[in-house]
Formats: structure tokens, C-alpha cells, sequence
């Protein structure tokens, strides 16, 4: 008798190997990645070390088959596989910035920008970028449609979490707009992709000055309805998202995907009891002493420093965890909302347990908690294995109040 095991025993003992591969392979759902080239990839990744040679393999070999579709003039067939060099490129992508990696991170990572640009570029006129004002600047975006007759239809904006990649998006919620009719919005807010890797601009908690930009650009165009706006917010987007809505009213309907109320908590694991302490006290030297020790651990500062990047260059430890301790939704600001939220609940939630319940708890009302199993395959942040059970429930949630608006 032959027991098959892989879902709930994992691809690798590694936690981080397998989670990521569970998220590439959920990505397949609409044609970001390809079932058997994850497989084969990851049949070839014995451990961390190989996990950036074997991606950037594969990466590639599909980027070379898109080009070569691309210039013979096939660009529907061009257009999936540049879909897929991007997914597999935000792989190698994501090591570079695990590892602070400055030597080649660029190269990597405007080589996957560039085949996200090419999967645009192939769309002949359905799918448009749009430059977002925003300061002295603007936000890239991207305006997915159905079609390119320019037709005025309802449209889901996307905001992405700290580190993932635009091509990401496309399975999380984007594709399954077209699907239905809709448009979808995706872009690079502060401390994202582009505008932190080539701008060097950090993230912000009060994510209203992102988003209300976002949609005063997007209202003002004949092809979106701005009366049927509904919003989706993935990973760290599920804290951005709600603190967004507290000041920005003129989405019909919004969910995060999961809820988080508080971003520091993640922080807050890696530290002890007396670590937290110091830092509770405001006591910065003892605290940026303390640390200096805590981080001759290797891991803990490889970790540390991935994930400081987002918030800005900070040499100091005490800044930097006083600054990632802003991003909280408290009950003040959960209570402007007027917005109505549906809040996944992923069972396994391994970076933010338990807020998922905590957020819709403080909505009351205006939230609608969707629980998601290990049973169905849905588990884990974000229900990586499940992209297509999300879709069909969020959808399902807000099709009745975007399209009745």
C-alpha cells in the first residue's frame, strides 16, 4: 500500500523551501507558472544553496521560449510564457534580497520586470500602464482588461505585500477579475518592487496617502466605473489595505487576504523577553548593544536584514523596530471604516496567527471572516494551494455588491 504524503509532510523539510514552493506551484491556477517545470525545478533543489541556481535555470529557459514566440510575431503564445519567466525570475529574486545581496539583485530583478513588461507588451492594447502621481513622482501601474474596447467596467485594485512581485498578483485575484468581466489594477506602492529596488523609496503605514492617488487616477478614466471599486489586499496588504480604508471611502467592497492588525508581531517573535523589554522602555543604547549580540546568530540577521529593507536603510536597530511598531490598526482608526470587508482566515496562518479573527472582530458588522482548511487544501498563509477556492469565494462575496452599486 503507497501513501502519498506531500501535502501534509511538505516538498522540503526546509519550512521557507516549502512554503515557497506550495506559493509557485498554487500560481498555475491561471497560467503563471506550469505544473511540471515547478516540479522538475524543485526535483533539482537539494537545499537553500541550490534554490537561486535551479530557478535561475528555469527562469531562463522560459524567457528564451517567449522571445523566441515574441519574435516570430506568436504573441498569444509569447504572452503565458513570459508570465512565467516573471514568476520564476521573482524566485531568484527573492533570494537576493533574503541574502542582502546587493551584487547582482538589480540585474535580476529588471530582468524580471522586463518580462512582466513583455507579458504587457504582448496583450496588444488589453493591458495599459498608468502612471500614478505621487509626490514628486509617480507609482507604476498596470490597467488589466478584459479587452482593449476601452468599455467602462467595474475594477478591482490590488495591493501586494512587502516583497512579492507584481506577476504574483495575476493569481491572487487579478485573472479572476478579467474573468468576470472586470478590470484589475496593479501597482508598486512605496517599499514594493520598483519603487524600492530602483528608487529607494521605503514603506509608509499611512497607506490612504498611496491609495487615495491610486484611485483619483483610475476614476478619471472612461474605461472604470468609479462607482463599482472594490480593492484586494495580499500578505502585509491585508494591514495596508484597512488602514487605507479608514480614509479612503469610495471602494464598495474590499478583502485582505489574511487580516493583520498588527505588522511588528513577526518582529516581535525574533526578540526575547528582555529584548522587548528595552525596547518597550525607550532605552536605545542598552537595546542597540543587546542586538549586536542577538545578531551574531547568522540566521536571525540574514532574516533581519531582508526584512528591514522595506522600511528603509536604518543602521539602527532601535529605530528600526520603533519604526516597524507604527504599522498597528487600532480600534480609532478600525473605527472610520465604513467600507465592508470579507477577511480570510487561512488555518496554519504562519506569519500573522490569529489576526485574521482579531481584525474582524474589531469590523463587527462590516466584516465577513471565510475560514480556510487544511481539509480542503487551503491552509497556510494565504492558502497558497487554494488560489482558486479564494477567488471563487471572494468573487462570490463581492460580485452582489460591486455589480449591484
Amino acid at each position: 500500500m503507497y501513501s502519498h504524503q506531500v501535502f501534509s509532510r511538505g516538498f522540503f523539510r526546509d519550512k521557507d523551501l516549502d512554503y515557497e514552493t506550495r506559493v509557485i506551484l498554487g500560481r498555475a491556477v491561471h497560467g503563471s507558472s506550469e505544473i511540471g517545470e515547478v516540479l522538475a525545478t524543485v526535483d533539482r533543489i537539494g537545499g537553500r544553496d541550490d534554490w537561486r541556481r535551479e530557478w535561475t535555470r528555469t527562469a531562463r529557459r522560459a524567457r528564451a521560449v517567449a522571445d523566441s514566440l515574441a519574435a516570430r510575431g506568436e504573441l498569444s503564445a509569447a504572452r503565458p510564457a513570459y508570465l512565467r519567466a516573471a514568476t520564476y525570475w521573482s524566485c531568484v529574486v527573492d533570494v537576493y534580497m533574503e541574502h542582502g545581496d546587493e551584487s547582482g539583485l538589480m540585474d535580476v530583478f529588471r530582468t524580471q520586470r522586463a518580462c512582466w513588461d513583455s507579458f504587457i507588451d504582448s496583450s496588444e492594447g488589453t493591458h495599459v500602464r498608468i502612471e500614478v502621481p505621487y509626490g514628486d513622482g509617480a507609482l507604476p501601474g498596470y490597467l488589466l482588461r478584459p479587452d482593449a474596447g476601452g468599455a467602462r467596467r467595474p475594477t478591482l485594485v490590488l495591493t501586494n505585500g512587502s516583497g512579492g512581485a507584481l506577476s504574483g498578483l495575476w493569481s491572487s485575484g487579478a485573472a479572476g477579475a478579467l474573468a468576470r468581466g472586470w478590470n484589475a489594477f496593479v501597482y508598486d506602492g512605496p517599499g514594493q518592487q520598483s519603487m524600492l529596488y530602483e528608487r529607494g523609496v521605503p514603506a509608509r503605514p499611512d497607506w490612504e496617502a498611496v491609495l487615495t492617488p491610486v484611485v483619483d487616477a483610475l476614476v478619471a478614466r472612461p474605461d472604470i466605473d468609479g462607482g463599482r471599486l472594490a480593492a484586494y489586499g495580499l500578505g502585509q496588504g491585508g494591514y495596508w489595505l484597512p488602514r487605507a480604508l479608514a480614509y479612503e471611502h469610495r471602494f464598495v467592497a474590499a478583502v485582505v487576504d489574511p487580516g493583520v492588525v498588527d505588522v511588528s508581531t513577526r518582529w516581535m517573535h525574533a526578540l526575547g523577553l528582555s529584548l522587548r523589554g528595552l525596547l518597550d522602555q525607550g532605552e536605545r543604547e542598552a537595546f542597540n548593544r543587546d542586538m549586536q549580540v542577538a545578531t551574531l546568530l547568522p540566521g536571525l540577521r540574514q532574516t533581519l536584514t531582508s526584512r528591514s529593507r522595506p522600511y528603509g536603510a536604518r543602521e539602527d536597530w532601535f529605530d528600526l523596530f520603533t519604526e516597524v511598531r507604527r504599522y498597528v490598526l487600532d480600534e480609532e482608526t478600525i473605527g472610520r471604516i465604513t467600507t465592508p470587508v470579507m477577511v480570510t482566515n487561512p488555518e496554519g496562518e504562519q506569519f500573522w496567527p490569529g489576526q485574521s479573527e482579531r481584525l474582524a472582530k474589531m469590523l463587527g458588522e462590516r466584516a465577513e471572516l471565510a475560514d480556510f482548511t487544511a481539509a480542503e487544501g487551503a491552509n497556510l498563509h494565504c492558502q497558497p494551494l487554494a488560489r482558486r477556492l479564494t477567488e471563487e469565494r471572494m468573487f462570490s462575496w463581492l460580485a452582489p455588491q460591486v455589480e449591484g452599486a
